[in-house]
């Protein structure tokens, strides 16, 4: 069946509508698929009219009194155009970017007074009306009486918002809860839960319980899209929290990011979750994988006194160990080092098969003293324990992605003498402290997961479920997606009693900066070192 369109102008819309209604029935050209372009122009295309209709949404969501269900199916239509231009990933990825920079600014133009919501509630409905969204009985007034469009349009009953009832409000998450990684991904698990339920005790947020539901992917990036899937469209979750991993995350942000969820803290230190500017929907409690390797490179080079030519790097053959390499690079030039020379072993995702990696370093003539450590728990325990003969002497340093506990667990079995001395990076403070924060998750932990140590991935997990508690506190009841990521944006002062200061704002998305140190003992038990 052909489909026609009216591309003439619109003479009984307002002059300066006139042309957003040629813009929006060009959207449904593309659309509808007959009267699209040729696919080498329709990203430039979708780019100007992302330009046009971008800044509309903006402002439509900058106004409470517009019900979001119109502004969303407005802005999934778009997604639907993204989607039908896009010759590859990386350019829906950018065109939806620079969509949500649109959406920004026209958000700016109305919080600053320079547009008022009588406008951006005229330009929503020209819209609508050229896609041919429904549209209230208020929105086909005549020009004269769309002064009260905005007391109509509340009246209106919107339908419920993905994931929220009056009762709940349910969060996915994407973990390996199978496969070499399944107890870090628990003890992630754990932790949310852990604060959830703390909250739910109280009464829950605005009288709704917090939910989370867990999807398995076994930290194998070709299951994450179909984990990403199965929590959307069966189980309905609101956003996303705490998911695991970086070869993973490349795949679940861009699937949020399109349909425009939250996805919230996930455990990864990689830039595929820290944009600039940020995307509006990811945000994250932990520092950066850059951050932790200058810090690591800092306390080898300033407090071991380990010459720089003498750090090596063993890493993870993947998105996960680039992102370790960038920092452990961005490190060296920093302090005025060449980085052209760091020694990168690697290993495979998802295996313990560390000889190459071994070989390499024995083949090197100035002998390796340092290994900075950018791996998984049972892969670093068998690097540490092929290394610890063959490098007599060599210090083990570790980022927090390793998962602390169950690297001391590994290492443990193996023997003291393999735990001694091996340093590991934290994102989070010691968790044999007595910060209100540490003693506010361990009286949860007694309570609700009686004999469950405290460690420090759950600490993370309860840390991040914590802020997003108090971001849905301060949203208010009436909950929807936009309001709750202004609300983020908004968080400048976070006090949980962590010790550090912890904040978001529109252009900066990562709470934490702070780094803190921890080395094993022969016990297996993690003692604070300083590492600078």
């Amino acid at each position: 069946m052909m489909t026609f369109l009216d591309l003439r102008p619109r003479h009984d819309l307002p002059r300066a509508a006139r042309p957003l209604a040629i813009a929006s029935a060009v959207m449904l050209a593309l659309i509808c698929g007959p009267a699209r372009a040729a696919p080498g122009d329709s990203p430039t295309m979708v780019r100007d009219l992302g330009a046009r209709i971008g800044p509309i949404i903006g402002a439509a969501l900058a106004c409470n009194e517009i019900p979001r269900p119109r502004i969303h199916a407005v802005m999934g239509s778009f997604q639907a155009v993204i989607r039908e231009a896009s010759n590859n990933d990386a350019d829906r990825n950018e065109l939806t970017r620079q969509f949500d920079r649109h959406i920004v600014d026209g958000r700016t133009a109305v919080t600053s007074g320079r547009q008022d919501c009588r406008r951006a509630a005229l330009q929503l409905v020209d819209i609508e009306r050229s896609i041919g969204a429904p549209v209230t009985a208020a929105a086909g007034a005549s020009d004269a009486s769309l002064a009260p469009l905005a007391v109509a349009a509340t009246a209106v009953a919107a339908p419920a918002v993905r994931g929220v009832t009056d009762r709940e409000i349910t969060f996915g998450s994407v973990v390996p809860l199978s496969g070499a990684n399944k107890e870090t991904g628990r003890l992630l698990k754990l932790g949310i839960e852990a604060a959830f339920n703390r909250a739910n005790e109280s009464g829950g947020v605005h009288g709704r319980m917090l939910k989370l539901i867990v999807a398995d992917d076994g930290y194998d990036p070709t299951r994450t899209l179909d984990a990403m899937k199965q929590l959307y469209e069966r189980e309905q979750v609101f956003g996303f929290v705490g998911s695991f991993g970086t070869a993973t995350a490349a795949v679940a942000i861009p699937y949020a990011l399109e349909r425009r969820l939250l996805f919230f803290s996930p455990y990864t230190g990689a830039n595929v979750a820290r944009h600039d500017p940020p995307d509006r929907y990811v945000f994250n409690y932990r520092p950066s994988y850059s951050e932790e390797a200058d810090a690591l490179v800092r306390y080898l080079v300033k407090l071991r006194r380990i010459p720089p030519r003498q750090i090596a790097l063993f890493a993870q053959d993947d998105s996960f160990g680039d992102a370790g390499f960038a920092g452990v690079a961005k490190a060296y030039r920093a302090l005025g080092l060449n980085d052209s020379a760091i020694l990168r072993v690697n290993y495979t995702r998802n295996t313990v098969d560390v000889e190459p990696a071994i070989n390499q370093l024995k083949a090197q003539k100035l002998p390796v003293r340092a290994v900075i450590m950018v791996a998984t728990s049972r892969a670093a325990a068998k690097f540490i324990e092929k290394a610890h003969d063959v490098l007599p002497g060599v210090v083990f340093a570790n980022v927090s992605a390793v998962g602390a506990s169950a690297l001391a667990n590994e290492l443990t079995l193996l023997g003291s003498r393999y735990a001694a001395g091996v340093v590991v990076t934290q994102t989070v403070p010691a968790v044999s402290g007595y910060s209100s924060l540490v003693l506010d998750y361990k009286t949860a932990l007694a309570k609700q997961f009686p004999g469950e140590p405290a460690d420090y991935t759950s600490l993370e997990g309860y840390i991040e479920a914590s802020i997003l508690v108090q971001a849905l506190k301060k949203a208010g009841p009436q909950l929807d997606t936009e309001r709750l990521i202004d609300t983020l944006e908004s968080m400048r002062s976070i006090d949980l009693g962590l010790g550090a200061t912890l904040g978001f704002g529109a252009a900066e998305h990562q709470a934490s900066h702070k780094i803190w140190g921890t080395a094993l003992d022969e016990s297996g038990t993690y003692q604070p070192i300083e590492l600078e």
